[in-house]
């Protein structure tokens, strides 16, 4: 399956059927959809996300409700700063600091209310929560096409904030989880758990997690536009 025409038909289901939400149109982006609110409550009965106490998640619409329900409930939350274009990459939302979560979980909101912060001063990762645009039962996450999400995490991973034991969820519609058989990489973070508005999948994935940051999969375009890869970029 070419990962390009999975997107498009994925994003072509979700406008046609009605099932897309707010900003459109849904396709080139993490696409909102009906119930993300139900998927985010589901979510939040999960063990997994009742043991947390540090959740790293997208700035994407979709899983707006997440990121509150984390603050709400008294977890600290990061999200990336985008395109890691900042040298202190992440930016910390602690629920004690923030007093409107309603617009710090916002992508303008969170750069008002958030603290930018460097890897050294974060807390290791407990729940990382990525959006998708296709998924399937085993795990395979497909996003829209830039990389960044998985190589959030394999930034967090040189660091020793996430290891194999992290728990990774995405929140998608049910039309986002397909049967394809999706071609994977060694980099691509699977996910451990799929949540829709109508049920909670625990994925037959893979254990292992990337183990850090692919330097051969990396051209200088991409490391001279991150400053953090710059820093940890082995000498040649």
């Amino acid at each position: 399956m070419d990962k390009q025409k999975l997107r498009e038909r994925v994003w072509d289901d979700l406008e046609e059927s009605g099932e897309a939400r707010f900003p459109f149109p849904p396709h080139g982006r993490i696409p909102n959809f009906a119930g993300a609110k139900e998927a985010a409550d589901r979510l939040t009965d999960l063990d997994a996300w009742q043991d947390t106490a540090v959740v790293k998640a997208n700035p994407d619409a979709p899983q707006l409700p997440v990121r509150r329900a984390a603050l709400r409930a008294g977890k600290t939350l990061y999200m990336a700063v985008p395109r890691l274009r900042e040298a202190d990459c992440f930016l910390r939302l602690a629920p004690d600091e923030v007093e409107d979560i309603d617009d710090a979980t916002t992508v303008g909101g969170s750069a008002e209310a958030g603290v930018q912060v460097g890897p050294e001063e974060m807390e290791p990762v407990d729940l990382v929560v990525s959006g998708s645009v296709a998924v399937t039962d085993e795990g395979a996450r497909v996003g829209k096409g830039e990389g960044y999400s998985d190589l959030e995490f394999a930034i967090l991973r040189a660091f020793d904030l996430v290891d194999d034991a992290t728990t990774t969820v995405t929140t998608v519609h049910e039309r986002q989880v397909v049967d394809e058989d999706v071609p994977t990489t060694p980099q691509d973070v699977p996910m451990d758990w799929l949540v829709t508005p109508e049920r909670s999948i625990r994925t037959d994935g893979p254990t292992e997690k990337p183990e850090g940051i692919a330097w051969d999969r990396l051209d200088e375009e991409k490391i001279a536009a991150v400053p953090i890869l710059q820093r940890l970029q082995p000498e040649s």
